[in-house]
């Protein structure tokens, strides 16, 4: 699979995450959408999912997009994991830079495994907004936890 696409660490990001917000998480429990969201809840992280077609997915209510995002839920995430094709990258990194501006934060835009975009990191680099392409948070998990 190659080296993941960063321009930071995703050891380190995942080391300093405590709150995601699950851009695309899944209702259905055999995709990736919903195993990885699902076993980083399991292991002491909040997810937030964010899905247009649900309004719960592993106990958690869904909002819609990014951009409905209840200001103080906004202000609790650290990371916005992306689980939607790589096409989408550049107009959910848009959502994020503005959610960012809104909130006066620097997210962690998180391309799941298999997702990467570089139009999307153009966006990301010029927001000044740290990024993690093609790499899986639950296999950097059990990499970072191993590093503790």
């Amino acid at each position: 699979m190659g080296v993941p696409s960063a321009s930071i660490s995703p050891v380190e990001a995942m080391k300093t995450i405590k709150t995601i917000a699950a851009v695309g998480a899944s209702k259905n429990p055999e995709k990736d959408a919903n195993l990885v969201p699902a076993f980083l809840k399991e292991h002491g992280y909040r997810v937030i999912p964010v899905n247009p077609t649900a309004s719960e997915v592993f106990g958690e209510k869904a909002f819609p997009d990014l951009l409905s995002l209840p200001t103080e839920v906004a202000a609790q995430v650290d990371a916005i994991e992306v689980f939607r094709p790589s096409g989408e990258l550049p107009a959910v990194a848009r959502k994020v830079v503005e959610l960012s501006k809104r909130q006066g934060k620097k997210y962690v835009f998180w391309a799941q495994a298999g997702l990467e975009n570089d139009e999307a990191k153009e966006i990301l680099d010029a927001a000044g907004l740290p990024y993690v392409m093609n790499a899986c948070m639950r296999v950097v998990y059990g990499i970072a936890s191993s590093k503790k």
